[in-house]
């Protein structure tokens, strides 16, 4: 069974991104996928800020993802791009971390103003951590993931069709591979 790893580069885990990741694995489980999830706001702080490469709880997220066939990132747009909370984990992945990985960014923002975030913050990082093959993504605006009245969040329609077909690219790139 292949395996996609979701690192969850969000502060808060009340945020609405947070369902979009939700939506997400549900449909790649759905279609026959191991999915595990790193919320680097649950890794330990001191492990993130001092890079401490050898902290067992940081050993065991580098762990998921080097046994991940396809890797998505998530983050809310902050300052034009992603959080510090994700940037600090990103610098603990080993330098080709993400060799041989299919990635999937997901970022969500105030507004489209941002919606370059994605190609101009992410893709060069993850270009040094050996990614080479990095799909265009998905960047929702916060309208797009609304509380209703219960408190639950609703995803647009519009949202995820996008997801949905972001993921199915994900699922086909990872295929298409295991088939070489």
């Amino acid at each position: 069974m292949a395996k996609i790893v979701v690192i969850n580069g969000t502060p808060s885990m009340v945020s609405r991104i947070n369902s979009v990741i939700e939506y997400a694995e549900a449909n790649l489980r759905d279609n026959g996928f191991e999915v595990d999830r790193i919320n680097v706001v649950e890794l330990p702080a001191e492990d993130l800020i001092h890079t401490k490469f050898e902290s067992e709880h940081i050993v065991k997220a580098n762990g998921l993802v080097a046994e991940a066939d396809g890797v998505i990132v998530v983050s809310p747009v902050y300052k034009a791009s992603y959080t510090g909370v994700l940037k600090t984990f990103l610098d603990l992945v080993p330098q080709k971390g993400l060799a041989g990985k299919i990635v999937l960014p997901l970022f969500m923002g105030g507004s489209l103003a941002h919606l370059l975030s994605i190609d101009y913050a992410l893709k060069p990082v993850l270009s040094v951590l050996g990614a080479r093959y990095i799909l265009g993504g998905v960047y929702a605006v916060d309208s797009q993931a609304v509380r209703n009245d219960l408190g639950e969040v609703e995803l647009a329609d519009e949202l995820k069709l996008r997801l949905t077909e972001a993921l199915q690219e994900l699922t086909e790139e990872i295929k298409h591979r295991a088939l070489r």
